[in-house]
């Protein structure tokens, strides 16, 4: 009795917890439509106390109820003529579906049936009963409540019945009038996954065995295994609302079987990236793009690689078509072509490490053995903010310490940039170029960092860095953040390129500046052959005189795959093309090194693919590229790599890398604990 009463209250407090999720996901839902993401006036009936969400919760609930939409419209298109359809919704909490239908007149010969936990139900019923607005739509306050049913009209029905219960499912929407001979859409947002497989999987089946015709819709989670998933995964567990579906059932194709095994005749099923980059239309895009500043791509995408919407259909009375046609270039569930692993570990430092977890940072090798790191948004006395301090690591032997920075003019502050460039361009001084402090506010210009040629003998361990401001900065090349900067030559002078990026008015920038390293003014230099496409968050490295460019996002919001090289010819410079094989898979926000006529791509975003970005080295000269995973088995945090720094030590063929993470859409910010060194000695040789 005791160990059942102990089952019992874990259930009803998981039960609770999911419940919860409910209330947390009207509000976003209310504040994405405040903002004009999606257009539903019902949304704010069901919150009792509204809250402006992040940006990027407004871009993750826009093309939930875009797809979600989309695939409501296709089922009523498809079924148009019918003299009688249902749709039923599983978990539906307070969503404002019906309403939103009706109020476009799209329920003719339709009612609609939501299930969710009694309380929610109940409460949900309470709430249309006492909202003029709400009690219009439905054409009153509801007939008599019996049994399962909170709420009734002639065309909406209100049960409040647990899923998991099958036969108590079955007999409640037996009573209230559902029919199973109708055609059926049934829809599931983010409500399998929190019941356990065997009675989730039960519920798929029953649903297939009890409609001769239907279409069952599904949004919620996937991915568990790579550093994102396991973010998500720790954030529901934190709730008590443990996703459980994922270990069985953890990619698209998983998903598809999952269906198919179950009675569904067809099924069809995309991640959130596809199914905005394939039925969203451009102008649409657009729209949502100005509608406030956004600058949360890497964070967007993977939120958008861990969620899915799935289609399953079955019956010949309707002509069923998979919803989703439209395949992928590269498939999300299909592994890249890994030719090996290299390890990583978490750094050897001396002394007590602060201040390197921050993202949106820049790390410089100002000499061969001092890293300095500036600006970005991290952790500062227990809170999250932008970074002011100047942070140097020193390597003495084999282990690194933390160095101290004395900054000689205190008036001339840093500002907390984020995605700033530093480049050094002698060794005793760095230019500081772009970067914002928001995304309205990038207006940063140009700074000197200048510095000793060498540490001072009664303080190794501290350098000492000035701020200057030049007379005359070009403010078109350095208003951007995003952009890069590589130092190239020309006719035997040094230039600073700087190129790319995006600014508070374009969001994707193609253009290009020379500054003019010893006269620091922009000068004309010809440049020929194909323009490339514009880009932010790319790579560039220094190159035969030249710029390497890698990767990047483009103006269409998709990675980039291509990579480019400004050659230096005898009166300027020419763009060519790198042709690299295979392909390697698009990619942004990754870093970039070269040695020894290798290009080496360090982590980044990527869509197509079942694992994150690891090392990907492309030679030069044959164009032959290869994908390495980096093995985090030591590390005991999900290694985040984007939004990070890398240095290369080509004496130790090892990468540090420093930061990375970011704010994982409502699971919290994650910012990398160490910095990690990850050991190229082996795949250096073997090439």
């Amino acid at each position: 009795m005791g160990r059942s009463r102990s089952r019992s209250a874990r259930r009803a407090a998981r039960d609770q917890a999911i419940q919860g999720t409910n209330d947390s996901s009207i509000v976003s839902k209310c504040s994405t439509a405040a903002l004009g993401y999606i257009q539903d006036g019902f949304l704010q009936y069901f919150v009792t106390k509204r809250c402006r969400r992040a940006p990027l919760i407004h871009w993750g609930y826009y093309v939930r109820a875009r797809a979600v939409d989309h695939c409501v419209r296709e089922f009523l298109l498809q079924s148009q003529g019918h003299p009688r359809r249902q749709i039923l919704s599983f978990g539906a909490g307070f969503d404002s579906l019906y309403f939103r239908l009706k109020a476009v007149g799209l329920l003719s010969c339709t009612v609609v049936y939501e299930v969710d936990f009694p309380s929610v139900a109940s409460r949900k019923a309470a709430l249309i009963k006492g909202t003029e607005n709400l009690a219009m739509v439905v054409g009153g306050v509801g007939g008599r409540e019996s049994g399962a049913m909170t709420f009734s009209v002639e065309d909406y029905k209100l049960l409040g019945v647990d899923l998991s219960e099958l036969s108590k499912l079955e007999q409640a929407l037996k009573e209230a009038g559902l029919d199973p001979e109708v055609p059926t859409m049934l829809l599931a947002e983010v409500v399998l996954a929190y019941m356990e497989i065997s009675r989730s999987d039960a519920l798929i089946q029953w649903a297939a065995q009890h409609f001769p015709c239907a279409q069952f819709v599904v949004y919620e989670q996937m991915h568990p295994e790579d550093p994102f998933g396991r973010i998500m995964q720790q954030h529901f567990s934190r709730l008590n609302s443990v996703l459980h579906t994922l270990a069985q059932y953890p990619n698209c194709e998983a998903q598809r079987r999952r269906f198919l095994q179950r009675g569904w005749a067809e099924c069809s099923i995309i991640d959130m990236n596809e199914f905005y980059a394939s039925f969203i239309p451009e102008d649409e895009r657009r729209r949502v793009q100005a509608l406030e500043p956004f600058d949360e791509y890497e964070e967007w995408h993977l939120k958008c690689s861990h969620y899915f919407i799935l289609a399953a259909s079955k019956g010949k009375e309707l002509a069923w078509t998979p919803l989703f046609s439209k395949m992928p270039a590269f498939s999300a569930d299909d592994p890249p072509r890994v030719a090996g692993s290299i390890s990583a570990s978490v750094c050897t430092i001396d002394s007590e490490i602060a201040g390197l977890r921050r993202y949106g940072h820049h790390s410089v090798l100002i000499k061969p053995h001092v890293v300095l790191t500036t600006g970005g948004f991290g952790e500062q006395d227990g809170r999250h903010c932008r970074l002011r301090d100047f942070h140097v690591l020193i390597r003495h032997e084999d282990n690194w310490r933390v160095g101290s920075v004395r900054m000689e003019k205190p008036g001339n502050t840093w500002g907390g940039r984020l995605f700033h460039t530093v480049t050094c361009v002698s060794g005793s001084q760095a230019l500081a170029v772009g970067g914002r402090m928001s995304p309205t506010n990038a207006d940063l210009g140009i700074l000197w960092l200048r510095f000793p040629e060498s540490m001072t003998a009664s303080d190794p361990d501290c350098v000492v860095v000035e701020l200057v401001s030049p007379q005359s900065a070009e403010d078109l090349a350095s208003s951007r953040w995003r952009h890069t900067t590589t130092e190239v030559t020309c006719q035997g002078q040094k230039y600073l390129f700087i190129y790319g990026g995006r600014s508070a008015v374009q969001p994707v920038l193609g253009d290009w500046s020379f500054l003019h390293l010893e006269e620091f003014s922009c000068r004309k230099i010809p440049v020929g052959g194909p323009v490339p496409e514009g880009r932010h968050s790319h790579s560039a490295c220094s190159w035969n005189g030249g710029a390497l460019i890698a990767g990047g996002l483009g103006a269409a919001e998709q990675p980039l795959n291509s990579v480019l090289f400004l050659r230096p010819t005898g009166s300027g410079f020419q763009w060519q093309g790198v042709e690299t094989h295979p392909p390697f898979i698009p990619r942004y926000s990754h870093t970039a090194h070269v040695h020894n006529g290798k290009l080496l791509l360090v982590g980044g975003v990527w869509l197509h693919s079942a694992s994150v970005p690891g090392v990907t080295v492309i030679d030069l000269m044959t164009g032959f590229s290869l994908d390495y995973q980096i093995d985090t088995v030591s590390l005991n945090w999900p290694l985040m790599l984007h939004n990070h720094r890398s240095i290369f030590l080509p004496d130790k063929r090892e990468l540090l890398l420093i930061g990375g993470g970011g704010n994982c859409f409502s699971f919290g910010t994650h910012l990398n604990l160490h910095p990690v060194c990850v050991c190229l000695s082996n795949i250096l040789t073997s090439q």
